[in-house]
């Protein structure tokens, strides 16, 4: 056992007392009843409306996801694979294999050395296999020992939120250079249309007007007036003056964030409390923290009303959700920064996750079509509006430039109108799917 780690790794009925992370400490306003922050994102939309809203996904003898018909598209019942093993059998294999993912990566890490490709996938797959472990202790948490698990749940948290910053910086700095060259036309095509194609037609009316003027004196006022006219702004020259500076801006303070996060990073895994987590994982590869009752109970009848239960509480938060105005395009609603605004649908994509996770677990061998499209609509969403928050807090940098000012706004306001397609697409692939009438 590492020095420091013992109040994470020891058993539940020792004492405990590691710091709180960031998984299952409690409940947070704003949220639906009974939903706990239970998984912690990492940085990183839809079908057509494949499935409807389902709140029994996860029956009591089986997982099959049923279409708008009510038909079953082909997924195998697993009532019997179910009743063939204890929950504790079940819940044991997923959490030693998730377990042994953890530690596979962790030794990837390790041995990335100086290769920061190699650092950088290790360490998505290390937050992937802890989100896994402490969704499955957070959902199965009656099948659980509950203090143990609760204490390695904390602790997973605060370490896939350390190692999520840097590639958050990143991908967030890369979104933002990607719009900023998008909004100002720095492709070929739209240099051809607005660059090259207006100066040659500026470069013909002068050329005329000179020939007019010299042909006939009167015409001199006319030359004056279109060489007035062609000096007019251009629309698109106040995005363009700032957008050189906003991007420096950008980059100079999310390189900066990416720099202070790497640091901490690497701080966090060179710390005790990082081998204290290591341990406790290393002991959930050998020996689950599951309850005595887990070992008795049949899977199919202890694991899917649990995992009824996690849908139930994604079901009842995208209920409060505004899709009925969501689903309109160009609705505007969204273009408004507000965290009080972003913030159910955060929650939704936590939850989302949660049921993924626990559909994972009672059936391995299928997928959830509709979930994993709602997921990825939702880091979508996420990833656009931090992406505006990032833009809005540059603006309000102390003695820019007007012109840097209102490229950042710009840019803010393109970030927002990401986040309104985002919640368009996530009613597309939640809500059932409408039959087209017939004129």
């Amino acid at each position: 056992m590492t020095p420091g780690g013992a109040g994470v790794a020891q058993r539940h009925d020792q004492s405990t007392g590691g710091p709180a992370g960031l998984l299952g400490i409690g409940y947070e306003p704003g949220r639906a009843p009974g939903a706990r922050a239970a998984v912690v994102d990492g940085p990183y939309g839809g079908n057509d409306g494949m499935y409807g809203p389902d709140d029994t996904a996860y029956g009591p003898v089986t997982a099959a996801r049923t279409g708008d018909d009510g038909t079953d598209p082909g997924t195998p019942d697993l009532g019997a694979e179910l009743a063939s093993h204890t929950a504790e059998e079940v819940l044991a294999d997923y959490l030693h294999q998730q377990s042994a993912d953890f530690l596979r990566s962790l030794r990837l890490h390790r041995e990335s050395g100086s290769d920061a490709e190699g650092a950088g996938e290790a360490a998505r797959q290390l937050r992937r296999a802890a989100r896994r472990i402490s969704a499955t202790l957070h959902t199965f948490r009656p099948l659980t020992e509950e203090d143990w698990a609760d204490q390695l749940r904390s602790e997973l948290g605060w370490l896939s939120g350390t190692l999520a910053r840097e590639q958050a910086c990143a991908a967030r700095r890369e979104r933002l250079m990607t719009a900023l060259q998008r909004l100002t036309g720095r492709g070929p095509e739209r240099g051809d249309r607005t660059g090259r194609g207006e100066r040659g037609k500026r470069s013909d009316r002068t050329a005329t007007s000179s020939t007019a003027a010299a042909s006939s004196p009167s015409a001199s006022s006319s030359a004056s007036s279109s060489s007035a006219s062609s000096s007019d702004p251009d629309p698109d020259g106040a995005l363009s003056a700032g957008a050189a500076r906003a991007g420096a801006l950008l980059d100079r303070q999310l390189t900066l964030a990416r720099t202070r996060a790497h640091s901490a990073a690497l701080q966090a895994l060179g710390s005790s409390r990082f081998h204290a987590v290591a341990d406790s994982v290393a002991v959930l590869a050998s020996e689950a923290p599951l309850d005595r009752t887990a070992a008795e109970l049949p899977a199919d009848e202890a694991l899917p009303p649990l995992a009824e239960q996690a849908h139930r509480r994604l079901a009842e938060a995208v209920a409060a959700l505004p899709l009925s105005r969501a689903g309109y395009p160009y609705n505007a609603a969204a273009l408004a920064a507000d965290q009080r605004q972003d913030a159910p649908w955060h929650q939704v994509r936590m939850l989302v996750r949660l049921s993924r996770y626990a559909r994972e677990v009672i059936a391995p061998e299928t997928s959830d079509l509709r979930l994993a499209e709602a997921g990825r609509a939702l880091e979508w969403h996420r990833d656009a509006a931090e992406a505006a928050a990032a833009a809005a807090a540059a603006a309000r940098t102390p003695r820019i430039a007007p012109a840097t000012a209102y490229a950042l706004g710009v840019l803010h306001a393109d970030q927002r109108h990401e986040v309104e397609a985002a919640r368009f697409a996530f009613g597309r692939v939640w809500l059932p799917r409408t039959p087209d009438r017939k004129g």
